[in-house]
């Protein structure tokens, strides 16, 4: 068995879960959130936990029954406490800006980056070299911070350009003069 597959997600008060064939829909006080599992897991709702089962021991199906598992107590987590990504800004004269619900980079190309987020993310600019990307699905919330971040990937001999807040960037040593 897999050891995450076979444990139940428990849901918790507030949320409610709906099984429509293979379509799982999660509503909680945060949004709501559907998802069309494989075929071949089934899922059942018990009293307050949803037990998920794979009917053979193939490799595709023991990988299968833990995946949905976990996309699913991902999505009960999204919709009670929501997901969060913080992307640090590194480089002089390096920013960022909010347009309304758009963003606005500086990051030291000949033009501004302009960048429109889908409307199940919300970003804040606290500071001009901070960006909080948070919304109710993580998938969605990794996605937008890893395009965000795609546009100058920090590089490895000063550490300029955007990196996650907790992305730890290794130095290299620059040249040294030859005799």
């Amino acid at each position: 068995m897999s050891r995450i597959g076979k444990k139940p997600v428990e849901i918790p008060k507030g949320v409610n879960i709906n099984l429509e064939g293979q379509v799982i829909k999660v509503k909680g006080p945060k949004g709501e959130l559907h998802r069309t599992i494989h075929p071949t897991i089934k899922a059942e709702v018990v009293e307050s936990e949803i037990k998920f089962s794979r009917p053979d021991d193939l490799k595709e199906s023991r990988s299968l029954h833990g995946l949905t598992r976990a996309l699913i107590q991902n999505m009960i987590i999204g919709v009670t406490d929501s997901y969060k990504k913080t992307l640090d800004i590194v480089g002089v004269g390096y920013k960022a800006e909010l347009k309304g619900k758009n963003l606005l980079l500086n990051i030291g190309y000949s033009h501004p980056i302009y960048f429109v987020p889908p409307d199940e993310v919300k970003l804040e600019v606290p500071a001009p070299t901070q960006i909080i990307i948070s919304g109710i699905d993580k998938e969605l919330v990794g996605l937008v911070a890893a395009k965000i971040r795609s546009f100058r990937k920090p590089e490895p001999y000063k550490g300029k350009g955007i990196k996650y807040s907790d992305e730890r960037i290794i130095r290299k040593a620059g040249k040294t003069a030859g005799a």
